[in-house]
């Protein structure tokens, strides 16, 4: 039994002989993956993300990867009773487009590009601006005139979250144009 001591050895795992014991696919052990595994690879789970509307119900996603997948003008990705989230997408040297939410609270993260924002009491009077990029938050203030302008090269990737919900539920917009028949034919 004096071979055996080695025989379950973690660095040559039962049975690695120094030839392949298997096939040549092996190489010189059954299984070399297990020397070389990531502790953690962020592209194994990787799916696209179906983009509709999720709530009420409980839901969990990378919301990185949901608004940087997102092509669409507006998509509604969860809406409750008190709270929605949309994701958006920005064309270069496009904007949100002035706009007021009276009793709405609103928060905007931009996951990637860049662009400026404005905000004022009045749509006269825009006299707050700042410039924002990748991982920016904003927060926005119910009854705050604002605008989100794309300056970058590439469209601009954000998710919005509305405290109580802006939008009805399930709503997708491909085109800013879309988006604004739909506010005018509705008036939501």
């Amino acid at each position: 039994m004096k071979g055996m001591s080695n025989m379950y050895n973690f660095y040559r795992p039962y049975p690695c002989p120094y030839t392949p014991m298997y096939n040549l696919y092996y190489r010189r052990c059954p299984y070399p993956y297990w020397f070389n595994t990531p502790m953690y690879n962020s592209d194994f789970w990787k799916q696209p993300i179906e983009l509709k509307d999720y709530g009420p119900e409980p839901f969990v996603v990378n919301i990185d990867e949901a608004t940087k997948q997102n092509t669409n003008y507006r998509t509604a990705l969860w809406t409750g009773e008190n709270l929605q989230v949309t994701l958006m997408s920005i064309k270069v040297g496009g904007d949100i487009g002035l706009e007021i939410h009276p009793t709405v609270d609103q928060f905007i993260r931009i996951e990637e590009g860049q662009g400026i924002v404005r905000m004022g009491d009045s749509k006269d009077n825009l006299d707050f601006e700042a410039r924002v990029y990748d991982d920016y938050a904003i927060m926005i203030p119910a009854g705050k005139w604002h605008n989100l302008i794309n300056t970058g090269s590439k469209p601009l990737k954000l998710y919005a979250i509305y405290a109580p919900p802006e939008h009805p539920r399930g709503t997708i917009h491909k085109t800013k144009e879309d988006a604004e028949a739909d506010e005018r034919n509705y008036s939501y």
